[in-house]
C-alpha cells in the first residue's frame, strides 16, 4: 500500500534520528567531522527533496479539496519549507562543525520541527479526514515515483529556491469563474 502520509510520516521518524545522531555526534569530546558532515549531507539533500515532493504533491491537494482552512496551512507550510531550506543553504556555506555551520543546522532543524508537528497535527490529520483513499493512494505511488527518480543523493534538477507562499497558493488553487 502506498499511502503518502505514511510515506511523509516515515520520513519525519528518519529526520528525526538523523538530528539526534548530530546531537550524539555534537556531544563527543573529540568530534569526528567526516562522521557529522556523512549524517548532514544526506539529511540536507532528504530535507531539500522531500520539501520539494511535498510542494510538488501534497499541497496543491488541501486547497483543491477544500480542507480547514487550506490557503492559511498552504502559507504557513510553504514559508517553513523556505526557513528549512534556507538553513541548509546557510550551512552549505559554513564549514562543517564551525560554530555558524552548527548554528545553521539548528534553525534548520527548529523550522523542520516546528513544519513537522503542524502538518501531522493539521495537514495530514485533515487529509485523513477529508481525502479519498484513492488519492492518498495515489499520491504515494506518485511520492514513490519521486524518490525513485531522486535518489537522495542530490537534489539536481529540483528547485531549491524560495517559494512566494502567497503565489504557490494562486498558482495552485482551483480557478473559479466570475
Amino acid at each position: 500500500m502506498a499511502d503518502i502520509i505514511h510515506l511523509i510520516l516515515k520520513d519525519h521518524t528518519w529526520f528525526r534520528e538523523q538530528f539526534a545522531e548530530l546531537d550524539r555526534l555534537r556531544a563527543q569530546e573529540l568530534r569526528d567531522l567526516d562522521a557529522i558532515d556523512a549524517v548532514w549531507t544526506p539529511l540536507a539533500t532528504k530535507l531539500d527533496l522531500h520539501a520539494d515532493a511535498e510542494e510538488e504533491m501534497l499541497y496543491p491537494e488541501p486547497l483543491r479539496l477544500g480542507q480547514n482552512d487550506p490557503e492559511e496551512e498552504t502559507l504557513d507550510a510553504i514559508g517553513d519549507h523556505n526557513d528549512i531550506r534556507d538553513g541548509v543553504a546557510a550551512a552549505a556555506d559554513e564549514k562543517v562543525g564551525s560554530e555558524a555551520w552548527w548554528k545553521a543546522v539548528t534553525e534548520a532543524r527548529e523550522a523542520n520541527d516546528e513544519h513537522m508537528g503542524e502538518e501531522e497535527h493539521e495537514g495530514l490529520a485533515d487529509m485523513r479526514l477529508h481525502a479519498p483513499a484513492e488519492l492518498i493512494e495515489e499520491l504515494g505511488r506518485r511520492w514513490l515515483t519521486y524518490f525513485a527518480r531522486h535518489d537522495g543523493t542530490t537534489t539536481d534538477g529540483i528547485d531549491t529556491t524560495d517559494k512566494d507562499p502567497e503565489q504557490y497558493v494562486e498558482d495552485h488553487s482551483p480557478q473559479t469563474d466570475g
